[in-house]
């Protein structure tokens, strides 16, 4: 009779049991269910997404693009969860004048598009939904705009968002990554208000906003793009953070940078540094296996 006890003593509790579960689903439908929640969150409480013509023709074209150059480049039709993230992604992130539908149309078919022309070694340098907002700031700055800070302050909106990004990044294995930005973001942003003699509390504020959100949890950890290593992912996360604080503090001097920076530095940092990053890596990667080859190759 004692051994009753002992074997329901040794039973993992429900959270474990659950963690345990989590932890035999695919990576990716975790994202798609945070991305999925970011979106539902944000039209419930907030009516973001201006109307759903935007997520239907941003899903629309997403799917439709990744499925039609999946087939011709591979011959078969690849998982589209990448391609649903994106759409989604792009349908919260992408605010234009006057209610236009086309940077919708045109970001959708750059993001996915990207994946299969800029690429080295058969991987993709640029994180889709990145490229494509990077993209449409820099060439049409005058008609489109990004998401800021329409969740406000809201505490328990964010609480939400953060504990299940926190969870699901940790569950995929980058929650180093988001955890050092956030915290280069922090000491980066602070140490430039002090110099410029500027409330630090505003400066620092923004990371907890939707832009932010979708930044740290679906951009600079994205499985594809990143580097290979731990150390070396946490050394471009700072990297990527200091592009950042650089492009805020030329723009706050006033130097003649593009709008495109002066919009969205994060995306814009990401946008110079990552694929450098991976496309270096990727070489790195790379030259053991020409080496391994030539040394076969000697007679």
């Amino acid at each position: 009779m004692s051994d009753v006890p002992q074997a329901s003593a040794a039973e993992p509790n429900a959270l474990v049991r659950s963690w345990e579960r989590a932890s035999k689903v695919d990576p990716r439908y975790l994202i798609a269910f945070l991305i999925t929640l970011v979106l539902v969150v944000a039209q419930l409480r907030y009516h973001m997404l201006g109307s759903y013509d935007r997520l239907v023709i941003s899903l629309g074209v997403c799917l439709a693009t990744e499925a039609l150059l999946s087939w011709f480049d591979r011959g078969k039709v690849v998982n589209l969860l990448s391609a649903y993230i994106s759409g989604i992604s792009l349908t919260l992130l992408l605010k234009p004048q006057g209610g236009a539908l086309w940077p919708f149309v045109l970001g959708g078919f750059l993001a996915i598009s990207s994946k299969y022309v800029l690429r080295y070694h058969e991987n993709h340098l640029w994180n889709p939904t990145n490229f494509a907002v990077a993209a449409l700031l820099l060439i049409a700055p005058e008609h489109v705009s990004v998401l800021s800070h329409q969740f406000g302050n809201d505490i328990t909106t964010n609480l939400v968002i953060w504990v299940f990004g926190l969870i699901i990044a940790a569950r995929v294995g980058v929650l180093h990554i988001t955890l050092t930005y956030v915290a280069s973001f922090l000491l980066l942003n602070s140490a430039r208000a002090l110099m410029l003699g500027q409330p630090v509390l505003p400066e620092i504020a923004p990371i907890t906003g939707p832009m932010y959100q979708l930044f740290i949890f679906f951009m600079i950890t994205d499985p594809r793009t990143v580097v290979k290593g731990r150390r070396r992912q946490i050394v471009v996360a700072i990297l990527i953070a200091l592009m950042e604080t650089l492009i805020r503090f030329a723009s706050d001097e006033g130097w003649p940078l593009p709008t495109a920076f002066n919009v969205a530095p994060a995306f814009l940092a990401l946008a110079t540094v990552g694929p450098v990053a991976k496309f270096l890596d990727l070489r790195r990667l790379a030259r053991p296996a020409t080496v391994r080859a030539a040394a076969t190759s000697t007679p």
